[in-house]
């Protein structure tokens, strides 16, 4: 323990200095929203390393996120609100709390449990804090859309708004379909873009029902897309012929041969 306290106590110091007068002028400058990109930017970069398991990688970015959190925590004891310490002890205390089975007397005996007990207990807590008027609440406005898109349909379906099964949801894609095929056929945008949206977060639905991530399966694709799609520009390359003066043709044989070739290297971790 002592190690981590010494590590954080370093950081928390370096922090204070970097800000204090004859500091980092760049730093100095920096408030709570000219620090909003980093902070996002940071958390992609984790994610990233994540999916490319490399564990060096992961180590450097996560301390790099942690920074965000020191520096917005700062910032906030410098206008007297709170401090980092404010920050552990209010998620220690949080994570106490909200597992009774493991630091009180409740009995939970597997994770399905364990969810319907955190639930509760959140329940309460957005009680006390004069929310929980509606069981949307807690799905972050900022959130990408998919992701958002899934987490409101999971809210929805703990008081049973929810299809019996993934039968309902792969329907209602079909059904959005159709409709944006009308709205297409109409020529109207606003009511093409309105179609598609209903389509995309009936997609995320369905991703949910299945029990696939729709946020993660759109990175995936990405990264497919990314890898097959720079394949072709690097056989075009050897052949001596431009992307750009390249046939449909020849990119959509090598995209072929791109998914053939990725197809056989390992998955990552």
């Amino acid at each position: 323990m002592s190690r981590s306290a010494d590590a954080i106590e370093r950081l928390l110091s370096i922090m204070a200095r970097l800000r204090n007068p004859g500091g980092c002028p760049w730093d100095r400058e920096q408030t709570l929203h000219s620090l909003r990109p980093y902070l996002l930017e940071e958390t992609y970069e984790v994610l990233e390393a994540l999916d490319d398991g490399d564990a060096a990688s992961h180590c450097e970015e996560l301390g790099d996120l942690l920074l965000q959190i020191v520096f917005q925590a700062q910032l906030r004891s410098e206008d007297g609100t709170f401090e980092f310490a404010d920050v552990a002890q209010a998620i220690s205390d949080k994570l106490v709390s909200r597992h009774p089975h493991v630091f009180g007397d409740a009995v939970v005996t597997d994770a399905e449990g364990v969810m319907r007990q955190w639930v509760a207990i959140k329940k309460v807590e957005k009680a006390k804090k004069g929310g929980g008027k509606s069981v949307l609440e807690g799905v972050p406005r900022e959130m990408p859309a998919l992701g958002r898109a899934e987490r409101l349909t999971e809210k929805a379906s703990r008081v049973g708004f929810d299809w019996p099964d993934a039968s309902g949801a792969r329907s209602k894609v079909q059904e959005e379909i159709a409709e944006l095929d009308e709205a297409v056929a109409s020529g109207d945008r606003q009511a093409m873009e309105h179609e598609l949206g209903d389509l995309l977060f009936a997609v995320a639905n369905w991703g949910r029902k299945l029990g696939v991530p729709p946020e993660e399966a759109l990175r995936g694709a990405l990264r497919r897309f990314i890898d097959r799609f720079q394949y072709i520009e690097q056989a075009l390359t050897q052949r001596g012929v431009a992307a750009e003066d390249a046939t449909l043709e020849q990119m959509d044989a090598l995209w072929n041969e791109a998914k053939a070739v990725f197809a056989k290297q390992p998955k990552s971790p």
